[in-house]
This record gives C-alpha cells, sequence and structure tokens, in this order.
C-alpha cells in the first residue's frame, strides 16, 4: 500500500525514496553471512521516514517474515495479505496443494485509507525473472462498534502499536526574494554598525594610551 500516485513505476524498493504505507517484500538474493535462508518474505510499515535497507535485508525495519522457496517451481503460487482490524497476517500457498500456510501475524498495525496497491522489484547478487500474473482485492465486511469506526477513520499516517516510528519533519519552505533580500540587508547594516563600534572604541583606547605617557 502506498500512499503516492495511482501509476508510480518501480519507486517501492528500487530508489532510495522513503515511501508511506505498508510493504511487502520478497527478497530473492543470498546475504553472506546471514543465517537465513532466501528467498524471503518480509513486511514493514512506513509513515515516510525510513528507508529499506537492502543492505541488511531489511531487519531495522522488518516486522516479521519467513522463508519462501519459490525458484523453479513448475506451478502457480499464490501470497494473500488479509488486514482486518488493525490486524496484518500474510499467508502463503508455495506447494502446489492449495493450501495455506502462515507466514506473517503482526497485531496493532494502523493503516490510514485511500492508498493504493502497487508492485515493484529490485535484484540482488542473483537475477530471477518472477511473473506477477494478478492482483486480487477483496473488501472484507467487518463489523465494529462506533468507537473502533472513528478509531479506524481517524487514523492519519501509517503506524504500529509498540513499536517507535520516527517523526516525519516537513522541509522547510524555501525563503522568498523580500525575505531574503532582508536577510542580507540587515546583517550588512549590522556588519557596519559592528564595525562603526569597533573603530570608536579603538580610536578612545588609543587616546587613554597617549595621556598615560603625558
Amino acid at each position: 500500500m502506498d500512499k503516492g500516485r495511482r501509476i508510480c513505476m518501480g519507486m517501492a524498493w528500487q530508489s532510495g525514496t522513503q515511501k508511506i504505507g505498508c510493504s511487502q517484500a520478497q527478497k530473492r538474493r543470498y546475504s553472506p553471512g546471514v543465517q537465513r535462508v532466501f528467498p524471503y518474505i518480509s513486511a514493514m510499515v512506513n509513515n515516510g521516514s525510513l528507508s529499506y535497507d537492502h543492505e541488511r535485508d531489511g531487519r531495522p525495519t522488518e516486522l516479521g517474515g519467513c522463508t519462501a522457496i519459490v525458484r523453479n517451481l513448475h506451478y502457480d503460487t499464490f501470497l494473500v495479505i488479509r488486514y482486518v482490524k488493525r490486524h496484518l497476517t500474510i499467508m502463503m500457498d508455495i506447494d502446489g496443494k492449495h493450501e495455506w500456510r502462515d507466514c506473517i501475524e503482526v497485531p496493532g498495525v494502523r493503516l490510514p485509507r485511500g492508498y493504493y496497491f502497487g508492485t515493484s522489484s529490485i535484484t540482488g547478487d542473483l537475477s530471477d525473472n518472477h511473473d506477477v500474473i494478478s492482483l486480487k482485492l477483496f473488501e472484507l465486511t467487518v463489523e465494529r462498534t462506533p468507537e473502533e469506526e472513528r478509531l479506524h477513520r481517524d487514523v492519519f499516517l501509517p503506524s504500529v502499536d509498540n513499536m517507535k516510528l520516527p517523526e516525519m519533519t516537513a522541509p522547510l519552505p524555501p525563503l522568498s526574494g523580500l525575505a531574503l533580500f532582508l536577510i542580507v540587508f540587515f546583517s550588512l547594516v549590522f556588519s557596519v554598525f559592528a564595525i562603526v563600534i569597533g573603530i570608536i572604541l579603538y580610536n578612545k583606547w588609543q587616546e587613554q594610551s597617549r595621556k598615560r605617557f603625558y
């Protein structure tokens, strides 16, 4: 899920941009020295202040994950991402048996409304060819109390309970031409004023020095 535009080519994992939303990555490269079997599915929630760490396979921001052996299979594999009442669940069917296996289960996930779904990719040390055949989206009917509905409606930034995400800092607006002129003008006036004061104090010090000798 992404807060950005409806069409956003390859920005979720390939570039250094900090996306806002809930992302699911399927890593397909081997990292030397890491006790983890690849391919690997991981999930993260981002409020725009985090970046995916490719060197450490996203571990600093990972909510959970599991190994998914999907390379060189002769049948279709499936992945389901379910989000109900702040509960994020990811299951997979990768054995060709039409049976779901648990992968990730994270409670306390808060995702705003109005986001978009998208896919992207990036290669690591190995290059694979995997096809996304289809994405099927379903809106689940969930009964909520008025209080639950209000809390769900008041979520504006993605977050996870008991997980501190860095606060987003809005960039400072650029200075206008008038503001820049005033800053430069008053800086020059202050500099001239300081120089004049310095000259006056220096002359007085010289006069007092001469009076001591006479």
